[in-house]
C-alpha cells in the first residue's frame, strides 16, 4: 500500500504543468488567493458575471493538489439538514438554501459538460446507511418523501449487499466526481478565459485588498476573496470560528468483480451514521474508495503530517474497509491519504467580509465541500463585485458568528472529544454499551450547540 499525502486522483489525472510564481507586482480588480475549489470557482463566477474584469489568482502550491484535488469526490446537498435549518433560519431562509444547495450539484454537471471536461461526473443519489443498531433513524427528520426517501434494509441492500446495513436513508439529488480533474478542469478553463494564475505563491500579507506574496510581489486589487481552507484559522479575525480535523481514505485495487456482487453498479456515494463518519464510492474502473473522517485533530492552523498521512487512521480504515466488505480482505489496498477538514461549529459553511470591507472568505465545509464551494464560489463572486443579491444573500453570507474555544484549550477539547467519539462509536459497532465517560464527553457538543464533523 502506497501512502501518498497528494492522492491517487492527482496521479490519475494526470497534472498539468505548473504555473509561474508571481513575480512583479501587478493590479487587478479582483485577486483570489486559494487555487481550490472555492478560490477556483469564485473565479470562474467573476468573469462570468463580469468578462472585462482582471482576475488574479494566487495559490502557495499548485491549484488542486490541497483537499479539493484529494477528497472522496462527493457532490452533496444540504438538504439533510433541511429540518435543522428551518429551526436555525426559518422556513424560507432554509428552504432557499436547500434549493440552491440541490441546483449547485446540477450546475456543476451542467458546467462539465458545456465546457467539455471529464472530471468523471455521474448524478446518483447519495445514501446514509446505518451500519450498527445506534445509527438507526439518522436523518430520519429530513425525510419527506421527494428529496429524501426512507430506505429498508433489503432497499439498501439492493444498492450495495454489505451485510451491516439495515436501512438509511437516500438524499435524490446528489453525483460524484474525479475531484483533481474538477481541479485541473476549472484551472484550465480559466486560463482560456484570461485570468491570471501563479502557482508557487504563497500569499504572507493581506492589506484589505493587496496581496503581499512571500517573494514580495504584490497584487492591488479592488476585492480580495480568500479560499484557503483550514488555513483560514491563520487569520485573525477567523482564529476562532473553525477547528481542523482529518479524514483519511484508502483505495483498493479494480475490483469489479466485488462490485458486481454487491450489486453496487448505480454509482451511489454512501456515508453511513456515525458522527465520524465512514464514505465509500466506486469508481468507473472497479475501485472501491473507503474514507473514515476519524482523524486526529490540528493545533490552529497547522494541518500537515499526520493531517496528511497518518498510519494508525489509515490502519483503521483498512480494518473497516474489510468490515463492511469482508470480499476485500486478501485484495490489494494500492493508495492511501488524508487531509485536513475544516470544521465549522454549526457544520454549514460560511462566507464572511473581513474588516476593512474589501476582503471577503469561506471557510467550514466540515467535509461536505465539492458541492458546496460552488454556492460559497457565487456568494464570493458576488460580494466582490460589489453585488448583494444572488448567492450573496443567502443565509450562509455573513451569519453572526459562533466562536470555538481559544487554544490551548481547543484543541485539548476537540482532541479528547474526538477519542471519546472514537471509542463510543467503536463500542456500538461491537455491540456494546459505551463507556459513560465516553458518552458523556461525545454528546458535549450537541449540548454546546456545536456539530462535529458530521
Amino acid at each position: 500500500m502506497v501512502h501518498d499525502a497528494h492522492g491517487w486522483w492527482i496521479a490519475e489525472a494526470g497534472p498539468p504543468p505548473p504555473l509561474p510564481p508571481l513575480r512583479a507586482d501587478v493590479d487587478a480588480d479582483v485577486v483570489v488567493i486559494g487555487g481550490g475549489f472555492t478560490g477556483l470557482w469564485a473565479a470562474w463566477h467573476v468573469v462570468e458575471s463580469d468578462p472585462d474584469a482582471r482576475v488574479v489568482v494566487l495559490d502557495a502550491d499548485r491549484c488542486g493538489f490541497g483537499p479539493s484535488g484529494r477528497n472522496g469526490g462527493f457532490v452533496q446537498t444540504l438538504t439533510l439538514s433541511r429540518a435543522r435549518l428551518r429551526e436555525r433560519f426559518g422556513l424560507r431562509a432554509a428552504d432557499e438554501l436547500v434549493a440552491a444547495s440541490e441546483a449547485t450539484v446540477r450546475a456543476i454537471g451542467d458546467w462539465c459538460q458545456g465546457e467539455g471536461v471529464d472530471a468523471w461526473y455521474h448524478s446518483a443519489p447519495h445514501l446514509v446507511v446505518y451500519a450498527a443498531p445506534a445509527q438507526e433513524g439518522k436523518f430520519a427528520d429530513a425525510v419527506d418523501g421527494e428529496s429524501v426517501r426512507a430506505l429498508s434494509g433489503a432497499e439498501v441492500r439492493a444498492r450495495c449487499d454489505s451485510e451491516l446495513f439495515s436501512g438509511g436513508v437516500e438524499a435524490v439529488v446528489g453525483a460524484t466526481v474525479h475531484p483533481a480533474r474538477l481541479a485541473f478542469g476549472l484551472r484550465e478553463r480559466l486560463l482560456a478565459r484570461g485570468v491570471a494564475i501563479h502557482e508557487r505563491s504563497r500569499v504572507r500579507a493581506l492589506d484589505g485588498a493587496v496581496a503581499r506574496t512571500e517573494d514580495g510581489a504584490r497584487v492591488r486589487a479592488g476585492a480580495a476573496i480568500v479560499a484557503v481552507g483550514s488555513a483560514v484559522g491563520a487569520l485573525p479575525p477567523l482564529r476562532d470560528r473553525l477547528t481542523v480535523a482529518s479524514s483519511h481514505i484508502v483505495l483498493t485495487e479494480p475490483v469489479p468483480d466485488v462490485v458486481e456482487a454487491l450489486w453496487w453498479t448505480g454509482g451511489e456515494a454512501i456515508s453511513d451514521g456515525r458522527t465520524l463518519l465512514h464514505y465509500l464510492r466506486t469508481t468507473p474502473d472497479g475501485r472501491i474508495l473507503f474514507g473514515w473522517a476519524g482523524g486526529r485533530m490540528a493545533a490552529g492552523a497547522r494541518p500537515h503530517g499526520r493531517m496528511e498521512v497518518d498510519p494508525e487512521v489509515i490502519a483503521r480504515a483498512r480494518e473497516d474497509l474489510v468490515r463492511f466488505f469482508p470480499a476485500l480482505r486478501d485484495r490489494r489496498v494500492e493508495r492511501a491519504w488524508g487531509g485536513p477538514i475544516d470544521v465549522s461549529p454549526t457544520h454549514l459553511p460560511v462566507v464572511t467580509t473581513l474588516p476593512g470591507a474589501r476582503a471577503h472568505a469561506a471557510f467550514g465545509y466540515t467535509g461536505n465541500g465539492v458541492g458546496p464551494s460552488h454556492l460559497a464560489g457565487r456568494a464570493l463572486a458576488d460580494l466582490a463585485l460589489g453585488r448583494d443579491d444572488g448567492a450573496a444573500s443567502l443565509v450562509i453570507v455573513g451569519p453572526p458568528p459562533q466562536r470555538v474555544p481559544p487554544e490551548p484549550l481547543r484543541i485539548a477539547g476537540a482532541a479528547a472529544i474526538r477519542r471519546a467519539l472514537v471509542a463510543k462509536e467503536a463500542a456500538e459497532q461491537d455491540g456494546r454499551h459505551p463507556n459513560p465517560v465516553a458518552r458523556a464527553l461525545a454528546a458535549l457538543p450537541a449540548k454546546m450547540g456545536m456539530h462535529i464533523v458530521r
